[in-house]
């Protein structure tokens, strides 16, 4: 048994990061202007407010301009909707982003539906999911992007290469699907209720796994050499460190996991680092799109 490479997407996020604040500059000096992005946050969750920081924080790092719009738990459907008129309307707001999960009392969806298709860096209103669907030039949700960068650069060419998803969820189990067969890959997308997942999952090139279950996949379900990547994010005990101590852990099981693949992305270190990264992409993207200007090389 080896022990597979590390795919590191932190460095590679920290790389994609640099030649973002590169193409910036390089718009600046050319346009007079910058593309902008807009962060919603409704309510005090921990996490999200942590989440909206870092973008805000790496946005302005990387010469963009970034507009926080922060609102109580108690604000109103019809007010959050009233702000995402304002920001679809406003020029200098290239991107919008409203932070979920939103308060029991909004309509996720229809917020999400509401953001202006070409200001929807974060590539979940419908319009962005179906142009992906089917072929179409598409904002494109950050995580699965992230991973197929990830993968373009281990891999090379992924034509031919046998990809299995495990998950089904609108945000990455769906476009990550779109987006290998978009790369020529043959793809097959399972879920909880797959019969012979473990099978299913040993016949994979490319493994990516997006599940939402602690360490679900195990070494034994991975054929030798397979690149696998790792989307989830789980919380679990940690009696080891002490009492009452947690870590975080992927979908995959490490330990077994990484005896048997050629390559795999860690958690954390892997495929999170990805996402903001290529929400920044998607900013420049979309402010190219939007205004006229020729998309820098990324």
């Amino acid at each position: 048994m080896g022990t597979a490479d590390i795919i590191d997407g932190k460095a590679f996020a920290a790389g994609l990061r640099e030649r973002i604040g590169s193409a910036v500059t390089e718009l600046k000096a050319k346009y007079g202007e910058v593309p902008g992005l807009a962060v919603v946050l409704v309510g005090e969750d921990p996490a999200s407010q942590v989440y909206v920081r870092n973008k805000g924080k790496q946005t302005l790092e990387s010469g963009m301009a970034s507009f926080e719009h922060k609102l109580d738990a108690s604000t109103s459907e019809e007010s959050l909707l009233k702000l995402i008129a304002e920001l679809n309307a406003d020029r200098a707001v290239d991107g919008i982003l409203v932070q979920l999960p939103l308060p029991a009392h909004i309509d996720s969806q229809k917020v999400l539906d509401a953001i202006d298709p070409e200001k929807d860096v974060d590539g979940f209103h419908v319009v962005n999911a179906g142009r992906l669907a089917t072929g179409g030039d598409a904002l494109v949700p950050c995580t699965p992007l992230g991973c197929l960068l990830l993968l373009r650069d281990r891999l090379g060419d992924l034509s031919g290469k046998h990809a299995v998803v495990v998950g089904r969820s609108n945000i990455v189990g769906k476009p990550m699907a779109a987006l290998l067969l978009r790369e020529s890959c043959t793809v097959t997308v399972t879920h909880s209720r797959t019969a012979d997942l473990p099978g299913e999952c040993r016949r994979a090139d490319i493994l990516v796994a997006a599940v939402g279950r602690p360490e679900m996949v195990k070494g034994d379900w991975i054929k030798p050499g397979a690149t696998v990547i790792d989307v989830g994010i789980n919380r679990v005990d940690a009696p080891e460190k002490g009492d009452g101590k947690t870590k975080l852990v992927g979908d995959v099981d490490f330990a077994s996991a990484s005896k048997v693949a050629g390559a795999i992305t860690p958690v954390p270190g892997g495929v999170g680092p990805m996402t903001i990264a290529c929400l920044l992409r998607n900013t420049v993207e979309a402010a190219c799109r939007r205004r006229g200007w020729a998309m820098p090389e990324l």
